[in-house]
C-alpha cells in the first residue's frame, strides 16, 4: 500500500510504521478472538482447552502477515470456518486479498470458497441448534454468508482500484514534471543560443560598418599626410572626406545602438532550432548603394571596376539578401584596403534567375605602395561566410593564380529552409 505525505521506512515488509502498528493491533485482536472461540471448539472436539486456546492464538496471529502473504491469510480464514472461529480474520483477510496486487482470478476463486464455506457452516449449525423452517434457515445462512464475504471483497476491490489509480496519477505527475523540467532546460538552452546568435550578429554588423569606414579614414589620413605640404588643395579634399567618413560611421553606429536600446526592453523569446535571419536591421544598405560604396574606395585612391551582368528584377530582392550582398562587397573592399593597397580591384555583380552572385577580385599588391598598417581581427571572411551560409547561399574565397585574392558568393532569392 502506498500513500503520499506518510512517514516511510517501516520494519520488514511494511512501507510505513503506521501500517505495521495497525496490522499488529489487528493481529492481537484476532488472536484474542480466536483464543476465546477456541474454548468451545476444544470441548466439542474433546481435546484440552489449552490446545484450543493455543490453536486460536496461532490462527488469529496470522492476520499480522496479511500484507506480506494475503493469499495465505485468506486460506487460513477459510480453513478455520468449520470451527466457527476467526470472523475478524476472515473479513480482514478477504478485504486485503481483494485490495492487493494478486491476480483477479485468485480473488475470484477464494471469495466464492469463503462464501460457500460460511453458508454451509452457518446452515448446519443453525439447523442443528434450533428447530425452524428450512427456508428461514436457508435465508439466514445465505444472509450471513453474503454479509461476511461480499462487502469486504467489494470494498477491497474499490480500495485497490483507487490505490492503483492514485499511483498512476502520481507517476503521470512525476513524468509530467520531468517533461516540464526538460522543456524548461531546452527553452533556456534555446534562449541562450538565441542570445549568442544575436550577439554574434551584432558583432558582425558593427565589424562591417566600423571596419570599412575606419579603413577608409586611415587610407585618407595617410594620403593627407603625404600630400599636406605638396598639394594643400588635395589635402583639404582628403580632410573633408575623412570628416564625411567619420560622420557616416557615427550615424550608422547610432542607428545600431538605437535598435539595441529599443530591443533591450523586449523579452527575448526562445528561438526555434533553425538558422536565424542573418543580416542587418530592417533599414539597411541595398544593392543600389554599391555605386556609392565603390565611389568611396575610388576616392581613397583604389582602382575599382564594377561589372554588372543581367538586369535587376522589377521587384527587389528581399531586404536580408540585398543587405548581405552589400556587406560582402563592403567587407571584401575593406580587406583590399588592408592587405592589397594599390592593387586593381574588379567587382562583379550578376543577376540570375532566383539568385544573385557577386565576386570581388583584386590583383597583386603594388610593390611601391606603403601599407596603411590597418589591424586585422581575422573575422572578415568568417563573418561573410556566416552571412551567406545563413541565407542558404554559397561562399568561396581564396588566392588567385595571379597573386591576388578572390571572394565569391551566391545568394538565393528565397532563403533556403
Amino acid at each position: 500500500m502506498t500513500g503520499t505525505g506518510e512517514e516511510r521506512g517501516g520494519p520488514w515488509w511494511w512501507e510505513r510504521r503506521r501500517g505495521a502498528v495497525l496490522d499488529v493491533g489487528l493481529g492481537v485482536v484476532s488472536a484474542v478472538e480466536c483464543a476465546l472461540e477456541g474454548v468451545p471448539t476444544a470441548r466439542e472436539a474433546g481435546v484440552p482447552v489449552v490446545v484450543g486456546v493455543l490453536f486460536g492464538l496461532v490462527v488469529g496471529s496470522t492476520l499480522v502477515l496479511r500484507r506480506r502473504w494475503p493469499v495465505a491469510v485468506a486460506l487460513v480464514g477459510i480453513a478455520v470456518t468449520p470451527a466457527m472461529m476467526g470472523f475478524l480474520l476472515g473479513v480482514v483477510g478477504l478485504y486485503t486479498l481483494a485490495a492487493s496486487e494478486v491476480p483477479r482470478r485468485i480473488v475470484g476463486t477464494l471469495a466464492p470458497m469463503a462464501l460457500a464455506g460460511t453458508f454451509v457452516v452457518t446452515y448446519v449449525r443453525t439447523r442443528g441448534d434450533i428447530e425452524a423452517d428450512g427456508t428461514l434457515v436457508f435465508v439466514l445462512s445465505a444472509f450471513m454468508a453474503v454479509a461476511l464475504t461480499v462487502p469486504p471483497v467489494l470494498l477491497g476491490l474499490y480500495v485497490g482500484a483507487r490505490r492503483r489509480l492514485m499511483e498512476s496519477l502520481h507517476e503521470r505527475a512525476d513524468s509530467l514534471e520531468r517533461e516540464l523540467s526538460l522543456l524548461a532546460d531546452r527553452a533556456e538552452e534555446r534562449a541562450e543560443w538565441a542570445r549568442t546568435e544575436e550577439r554574434t550578429r551584432i558583432a558582425r554588423e558593427m565589424h562591417d560598418v566600423v571596419a570599412h569606414r575606419v579603413s577608409l579614414m586611415v587610407v585618407h589620413a595617410a594620403a593627407l599626410q603625404a600630400v599636406a605640404l605638396k598639394d594643400p588643395e588635395k589635402a583639404v579634399r582628403n580632410a573633408a572626406l575623412v570628416g564625411d567618413m567619420g560622420r557616416q560611421a557615427l550615424t550608422e553606429l547610432r542607428e545600431m545602438l538605437g535598435v539595441l536600446r529599443t530591443g533591450a526592453a523586449e523579452p527575448v523569446a526562445p528561438a526555434p532550432v533553425a538558422c536565424p535571419p542573418v543580416g542587418g536591421f530592417e533599414e539597411g544598405p541595398s544593392l543600389e548603394e554599391l555605386e556609392a560604396l565603390i565611389g568611396q574606395s575610388r576616392a581613397a585612391g583604389m582602382v575599382v571596376e564594377l561589372l554588372v551582368q543581367g538586369e535587376g528584377r522589377e521587384d527587389p530582392y528581399p531586404a536580408e539578401v540585398e543587405q548581405t550582398a552589400y556587406r560582402v562587397v563592403q567587407e571584401a573592399l575593406t580587406n583590399c584596403h588592408k592587405h592589397a593597397p594599390g592593387a586593381r580591384v574588379v567587382v562583379r555583380l550578376a543577376h540570375r534567375d532566383g539568385e544573385v552572385a557577386m565576386q570581388v577580385e583584386n590583383g597583386p599588391c603594388a610593390a611601391d605602395v606603403t601599407r596603411p598598417g590597418l589591424p586585422s581581427g581575422g573575422n572578415g571572411l568568417v563573418g561573410m561566410r556566416e552571412r551567406v551560409v545563413g541565407l542558404g547561399g554559397v561562399f568561396v574565397s581564396g588566392p588567385t593564380d595571379a597573386g591576388g585574392f578572390r571572394v565569391s558568393a551566391v545568394l538565393p532569392r528565397e532563403r533556403a529552409a
